[in-house]
């Protein structure tokens, strides 16, 4: 563990001396403190920072002073995507325990995904870490200026069922659900929906295609989601909408709950 240690010591010192001092001073003339203060917190947290490239703490950096400077649109963002976990953070994940990409995630959080409307299905076992991450990502979103929304599938269903019985509230709260920037779906198909249901679906993912991008947070495997939405040609059309442009990733087999709970004692 101590060697461990003092290798990342090694590897952060290596990538601090990049940022000479003499770039930090031409970085503060140029009235970019913010930046400064970012990477001098990175040195500070030596083991957090450890594992990452010298690009991806630059990348984190910049999105930091991104985020400062556009901190109250972000916070009143942030507020109203009503996250199941809001504080969720990227630099708090822990990626060796369940074999993540560092690459990859940081990649999503910086908003890469947002250019081509990239789906992205969280898949794992209950305990994974998989909503975690879904809102991790979402926080990143708002820290992108970028409108977002948590919901758990089954609430979703219920406020779509209730607006149905008002009569025309179904076709505000479909539109409403369709132009979130990004949409998170929680405990997605954990409850098989209704024909009724799975029309609602339809009409919302053909509203998101290939403008927004959505979070699937699900312990079923896209190769299961057929069935799950009644095996049908409402079924097929609802799936196409999502996995033709989307991005799989397995949250890991280690319950995260367990885990962090050994790690703290």
């Amino acid at each position: 563990m101590k060697a461990a240690l003092l290798c990342a010591e090694q590897t952060i010192t290596e990538v601090s001396a990049m940022i000479s001092d003499e770039t930090r001073r031409k970085l503060r003339e140029m009235q970019m403190d913010a930046l400064v203060e970012a990477l001098d917190e990175q040195d500070m947290n030596i083991e957090l920072y450890a594992e990452l490239s010298f690009e991806n703490r630059i990348t984190l950096a910049i999105d930091q002073c991104y985020t400062n400077k556009n901190a109250a649109r972000a916070k009143r963002l942030l507020n109203s995507a009503k996250l199941r976990f809001p504080d969720a953070d990227i630099r708090a994940l822990c990626y060796k325990a369940r074999d993540l990409n560092p690459d990859q995630i940081l990649s999503l959080a910086s908003g890469s995904y947002f250019a081509k409307a990239t789906n992205i299905a969280i898949n794992g076992p209950t305990g994974s870490g998989k909503t975690f991450l879904g809102c991790a990502l979402g926080k990143e979103a708002c820290r992108h200026l970028h409108r977002t929304r948590y919901h758990r599938m089954p609430e979703m269903l219920e406020i779509l069922n209730l607006a149905e019985q008002k009569g025309q509230g179904i076709s505000r709260a479909v539109t409403k659900l369709s132009n979130y920037h990004l949409l998170i779906l929680d405990e997605w198909l954990l409850d098989i929906p209704s024909e009724r249901e799975c029309k609602y679906l339809l009409e919302i993912f053909e509203k998101r295609y290939d403008k927004w991008p959505t979070i699937f947070c699900s312990q079923y495997k896209q190769g299961e989601w057929y069935s799950r939405l009644g095996g049908d040609a409402i079924a097929e059309a609802v799936i196409d909408r999502i996995v033709h442009n989307c991005t799989v990733i397995y949250s890991g087999d280690v319950n995260m709950r367990e885990y962090t709970l050994s790690s703290n004692q």
